[in-house]
């Protein structure tokens, strides 16, 4: 086994004995979803964000690709793919971080601290600008849409049948409609 490989799996086996949820997607240890609840004091602390994970074969040396799988209103977020726009993750990767780094340091700091000048969903970056309350209010509206815990998403779930809103997307909380990694 080389060491990249090695070394995947002990950042995968140390992120599912952490808090949070690992679903892993195939029979090997490149791609999985976790969920991630939104840091506190940001406007999206009462959602939990199902993030996809997919590893290349020379991570730790490259970077692991990282996309929101529920819709997320973010600058620095493409809302249609879920594909983030992060320094860290993209451009400057090393492999001194972990998939531990990603969930408890990267995404939190970019959940509280959006660029709204550099943006992926220029629509949010636009709005944060102009007016941060109208943009705090439709960040919690996402949440409440399309990120929900669990256990609030199946009472929802088995009080109605699922229903397409009008621009397209489902409210289940497996919806994985856009997703696509970074190249």
């Amino acid at each position: 086994m080389s060491s990249p490989s090695r070394r995947r799996e002990m950042d995968v086996m140390k992120l599912m004995m952490s808090d949070y949820k690992v679903e892993m997607l195939n029979d090997g240890m490149n791609e999985f979803i976790v969920d991630f609840q939104g840091p506190a004091d940001s406007p999206y602390e009462s959602g939990v964000w199902k993030v996809r994970v997919e590893l290349p074969d020379s991570y730790p040396y490259k970077s692991p690709s990282i996309g929101f799988v529920n819709k997320i209103f973010h600058p620095n977020v493409d809302e249609s793919s879920g594909s983030v726009c992060l320094d860290v993750i993209n451009h400057t990767w090393s492999p001194m971080f972990d998939l531990v780094n990603v969930f408890e340091s990267f995404l939190p700091q970019l959940l509280l601290y959006p660029n709204p000048s550099d943006p992926l969903n220029g629509e949010a970056g636009s709005l944060m600008m102009r007016d941060k309350e109208k943009y705090e209010q439709k960040v919690k509206e996402y949440c409440e849409r399309y990120a929900k815990p669990k256990d609030a998403q199946t009472a929802v779930e088995e009080s109605s049948d699922e229903e397409i809103s009008d621009d397209g997307y489902t409210s289940s909380e497996d919806d994985t409609m856009g997703w696509q990694a970074d190249p």
